[in-house]
């Protein structure tokens, strides 16, 4: 009985990216949904004004607490004001929280890679706000590099034109392949029967 053949070398590598594709994607997902289950928030780190305490790229998992007990030194997601030029969410360390004439806390933040603290005071008008408890490193490159549409096509249609393509490959392979023919009739041995010597004699 012939063996199985042999799968290409492309058949393998596409075999190999797809598996690689998944993992990374299954981990991905895992990282950033297992800690809603613990009551996290989860923010991309896409800026480099933290750097030294966690860097760029970097997944910053947070812990809702009740405003007033906020403290100096407590690093915080918000919207900065209207009017601060700041358009995103950002991630900064609290170094003064002072009393407004509204009663509302006045804060003051800052990164920890920059040398001057942020150009605005702030209050927040929530009841809770999200305090960074941990952060996974590298993490959230992979987000970063799917909020780029190019890149995002780039990393999915890639490995999906290679699987693609060895498909139809090994496809076009088998229909070109000559159909096997039928077992063969099994030959069947001649027989010769021994026919006795008509003038045989014995000593």
């Amino acid at each position: 009985m012939a063996g199985t053949p042999r799968r290409s070398a492309a058949a393998r590598l596409g075999s190999a990216v797809t598996t690689a594709a998944a993992v990374v994607v299954i981990l991905g997902c895992a990282v950033w949904l297992l800690p809603t289950a613990f009551g996290l928030d989860r923010y991309v780190i896409t800026g480099g004004s933290m750097s030294g305490t966690f860097e760029k790229g970097s997944i910053a998992f947070e812990e809702r607490v009740p405003v007033d007990r906020l403290r100096v030194g407590d690093v915080i997601t918000y919207q900065p004001p209207a009017g601060s030029g700041t358009s995103t969410l950002v991630t900064h360390r609290i170094v003064a929280i002072r009393s407004g004439e509204d009663g509302l806390k006045a804060l003051r933040t800052k990164g920890d890679a920059n040398d001057s603290e942020d150009p605005w005071r702030f209050s927040l008008t929530g009841s809770s706000q999200p305090v960074v408890r941990f952060t996974v490193p590298y993490a959230g490159w992979a987000f970063i590099w799917l909020a780029d549409r190019q890149l995002r096509m780039l990393i999915i249609g890639v490995p999906a034109a290679l699987v693609a393509l060895v498909a139809l490959r090994d496809l076009v392979r088998a229909l070109r392949r000559p159909r096997a023919s039928g077992p063969a009739e099994a030959a069947i041995p001649a027989q010769v029967a021994r026919r006795p010597l008509e003038h045989e004699t014995t000593a």
